[in-house]
């Protein structure tokens, strides 16, 4: 990402420009005048409030217009804007923004996540902080004080999405426990409990100890931890084996011990028995391809109820499962042990173990992943665990198929890869928590052993012994239904016929597999009944990057690197902030942010700002047609031409989601082109005065007018105010999206400019050599202009360069050769009485002995055969750099010494 903080700014966008040359046309009716300044926190929340008491976020199910749909990945409502969603939501923001503009209707749904376990935890958190817990309450109350606390304190994120500029229509906003939304979730639960679909079983489940329930594999955070690995002996003898693990208290509920069924080491002893110490019981040796023969010594302990690899182990050899621990992590094998945390079971194990002398080897510390609870931070436990379960083998592979057959298509391309290798190797879902906060199971069991599973419109079995499944459904579940359940199913609402499929899910590639596969598996079995409905939930799935520090270090409270996107929008404006991140937003990759680009953002909007009064004040207009082009110079068809091919590249980069390269092209357009040149020469042109000028006016509106709606979906605050004062029209929201001219492109006067610009480059050199300031003007001749095709050029090249005309006395004290295409350009100088000369050599000299000092340091280390032979090579070639920067600047200064004219 290029730098803009140290990037200088004048206070008309351009360089050496004269505010006397010009005044504004008599022609130009009169406008509002923009403050001298942009102050972003006293106009935004006006603004934003202003778009949405107009209804232009509102979408209409009515329309004829073609629908373009967003719906919100749905935070938690527990959550907080952090950088993740101040990224995703500019991207949204962006693409909904434009359809707007391209005359779609347009429908960004925003909504909330209930967020189970999150919120349970900050509710039980609130509650003993009075000394309670959900026990003293019972569910009921506990339940009713959750929906309290939601009120109070839930949504703080819809609120700060103003502050960031979410075009979102306010007047369709949902959450996951809304009516409507539960009665999709048990709706679609029925319907898949009836298709046989969700079962409930034993299999392993994360396990929350101190949550005290099962979790999904988002909820899991793995840390690189230290442990230990012991090594220990199986049995006695030719016949023993040794198996090393991490967790030894689990040894009292190992059933087997399983071999690679190629591992030679141990063919002879595959179907026989060895006995697991501590416990006198005997357990086979099983051949499982599952164990890698070059880990460890090739053998590994099965202990099928308390890890995931184990139990398949299990299941496919037909081991009993032996639960060791209850729920709290206690362990409940009677014996020596029973009653022990499994963290103190752990140490008291080993040493028992250690006593019998079975420990071969131990290893400590041993850095090796470990699981831990996203809410509370408790180590988890993989546990043998009675819960409801997705059978997603034939919905996995429809998930898959759509994505094959390009109804969904996935950016970038490269992660589809990663889809595929998710959605068609999935294992059934856990959908079951043991919460109360949540879409509680609609499940029944009978006193007869009766399980009864009731739609929305079924009344549920009454009588005595009949109770409701006590867990609740993983979070997941209802935001998986979120792209349908929102839109109103499983009623056939005009919503969903208008705005399903959606157009595009933007979110981060970290969930594609936990929601993103999800949606889709939900979006294809429900809707595929649907007449005339593509059964997909989104016809383009966009996946960033996640947000990295500056050092490409992931934000985490832990670490204190996170930045609050909300203290970017105080200091430069949300404006800045958005323009910030969807600069770095390539597609799939992460960014990394610092504020330092963050304050230069807010100077590209100074920059835009400055450049708007300029034009104002010089006559832009917007109120007239475009001249013919033959009625234009080399510079106003020049910047027209570079206008229409930054449309069409804007277009093409939206199209392909790619951000960071529209938002580049905006950027270098905006800055070097338009502020840093075209501004100058309009400048020029508008000074001659007559068609000329009033041709020069009407470009120079056009371009703004087009630059201002090409920059709306990603800066809307500033180009809202800057367009309704540039136009007089009603605003940008609505405002059309710009199209390519069409007209043949000029390259006979793209030449000619940047001809212009070397030589004006080259000028502005020579006279920084000779000591002359930006400002001061000089006596000066262009010779050869003629030669390259630049005669037309002149005065703008010596108004850009502060050359006057000769006078009588001229006399050339300085001569610059500039190479061109076409051939070479004079520029003579008249610098007498224009520096110090004296001054100027005593600076330069005193640089010159500067730079000489240098170049002997530098010289004495690379010269000295101890220091090349012992440096390491970076800092070697560090010294090689700044020796070869050292006789550049001597060379320069030389030359400059030399050049400057002898003392009067």
């Amino acid at each position: 990402m290029r730098a803009l903080a140290g990037m200088s700014l004048e206070s008309d966008g351009a360089h050496f420009v004269d505010s006397s040359v010009v005044t504004e046309s008599s022609t130009t009716p009169q406008r509002p005048d923009l403050p001298p300044a942009w102050q972003p926190s006293e106009v935004e929340a006006e603004l934003y409030q202003g778009w949405v008491d107009r209804g232009y976020f509102t979408a209409d199910a009515g329309s004829d217009k073609p629908p373009f749909t967003i719906v919100l990945p749905p935070p938690n409502v527990t959550g907080s804007l952090h950088m993740g969603h101040a990224l995703n939501h500019s991207v949204m923001d962006a693409l909904t923004r434009r359809r707007r503009m391209q005359g779609y209707e347009v429908l960004w749904l925003p909504g909330m996540d209930h967020a189970g376990i999150a919120t349970q935890n900050a509710v039980e958190r609130d509650l003993a902080n009075n000394g309670l817990s959900r026990g003293d309450l019972g569910r009921e109350k506990f339940v009713a004080r959750v929906w309290e606390w939601k009120e109070e304190y839930g949504g703080k994120i819809l609120d700060q999405m103003r502050r960031l500029g979410d075009g979102v229509d306010w007047s369709r906003e949902r959450f996951t426990m809304d009516e409507g939304l539960s009665r999709a979730v048990q709706t679609i639960f029925k319907k898949m409990f009836d298709d046989g679909l969700i079962y409930r079983a034993e299999r392993i489940i994360n396990w929350c100890p101190r949550c005290q329930t099962a979790l999904s594999d988002i909820e899991v955070e793995h840390s690189d931890d230290d442990g230990e690995l012991v090594s220990i002996r199986y049995g006695d003898g030719a016949d023993s084996i040794v198996v090393a693990t991490t967790r030894a208290e689990t040894m009292l509920g190992d059933t087997a011990v399983a071999v690679h069924p190629e591992d030679e080491r141990y063919a002879h002893l595959i179907g026989t028995e060895v006995e697991v110490p501590l416990t006198g019981r005997r357990v086979p040796i099983v051949a499982d391809e599952h164990v890698d023969p070059k880990f460890g010594t090739g053998a590994v302990k099965v202990t099928p109820a308390h890890d995931p690899n184990d139990f398949e182990i299990g299941q496919r050899h037909g081991l009993p499962n032996l639960t060791v621990m209850d729920g709290r992590g206690v362990i409940t094998v009677r014996g020596p042990f029973e009653g022990l945390d499994r963290f103190e079971a752990r140490p008291a194990v080993v040493a028992a173990l250690r006593d019998q002398g079975r420990i071969v080897a131990e290893k400590r510390p041993y850095v090796h992943s470990v699981g831990h609870c996203e809410r509370c931070g408790t180590v988890v436990e993989p546990r043998l665990s009675l819960q409801w379960w997705v059978k997603v083998e034939g919905i996995a592979k429809a998930a898959g198929d759509a994505v094959r057959d390009g109804r969904t298509t996935v950016h970038p391309a490269d992660l589809t890869k990663r889809y595929f290798d998710w959605v068609d190797n999935l294992h059934d879902w856990c959908i079951s928590r043991q919460l109360w906060w949540g879409h509680r199971i609609p499940v029944w069991y009978g006193p007869e052993g009766e399980v009864v599973c009731v739609g929305p419109d079924e009344q549920p079995p009454s009588g005595e012994g009949w109770r409701q499944d006590e867990d609740v459904l993983d979070t997941w579940f209802s935001s998986g239904l979120w792209p349908f359940s929102t839109l109103g199913w499983p009623e056939k609402t005009a919503d969903l016929a208008k705005f399903y499929p959606t157009s595009v899910l933007s979110t981060g590639y970290d969930i594609l597999f936990f929601w993103v596969t999800r949606m889709m598996m939900f979006g294809l079995y429900a809707m595929k009944d649907r007449e005339a409905i593509q059964a997909v939930p989104f016809e383009h799935v966009y996946l960033h990057g996640l947000i990295r520090d500056a050092n490409g270090k992931k934000m985490s409270k832990s670490r204190g690197n996170g930045i609050d996107p909300l203290a970017w929008i105080d200091s430069y404006g949300a404006d800045a902030t958005r323009f910030t991140l969807l600069r770095g937003a390539n597609p799939g990759s992460d960014l990394a942010v610092a504020e330092e680009w963050a304050a230069g953002a807010r100077n590209f909007t100074t920059k835009l700002w400055n450049a708007t009064r300029f034009a104002l004040s010089n006559g832009a207009a917007v109120d007239r047609p475009l001249p013919a082009r033959d009625a234009l110079t080399d510079a106003d068809r020049w910047i027209l031409d570079l206008l229409d091919q930054l449309v069409s590249d804007v277009d093409g980069q939206f199209e392909a989601f790619q951000f960071a390269k529209l938002s580049e092209a905006l950027y270098h357009f905006t800055w070097d082109e338009f502020c840093d040149w075209y501004l100058e020469l309009a400048k020029v042109q508008i000074a001659e005065g007559g068609e000329r000028a009033e041709a020069t006016q009407s470009v120079l509106g056009h371009v703004l007018d087009v630059v201002l709606r090409l920059l709306h979906p990603l800066t809307p605050f500033i180009t809202e105010t800057l367009w309704k004062t540039l136009t007089g029209g009603e605003s940008l929201v609505v405002a059309e999206w710009p199209k390519p001219s069409g007209a043949e492109r000029d390259g006979t006067a793209a030449a000619r400019i940047e001809g212009l610009k070397k030589l004006v480059t080259e000028i502005r050199r020579f006279r920084s050599d000779q000591g002359l300031r930006p400002t001061q003007k000089v006596e000066g001749k262009v010779r050869g202009a003629c030669c390259v095709d630049l005669l037309d050029q002149v005065p703008s090249v010596k108004a850009l360069t502060r050359m006057t005309e000769p006078g009588e006395a001229f006399a050339v004290s300085a001569s610059l050769e500039v190479g061109l295409p076409k051939g070479t350009v004079t520029v003579e100088l008249d610098t007498s009485g224009t520096i110090d000369v004296v001054a100027e050599r005593k600076r330069m000299t005193k640089d010159l002995a500067v730079a000489e000092k240098e170049r002997a340091q530098c010289e004495g280390k690379l010269n000295n055969a101890s220091f090349t032979d012992k440096a390491p090579a970076d800092v070697v070639a560090k010294i090689q750099a700044r020796l070869a920067v050292a006789n550049a600047d001597i060379e320069r200064l030389n030359a400059r010494i030399a050049a400057l004219p002898e003392p009067k």
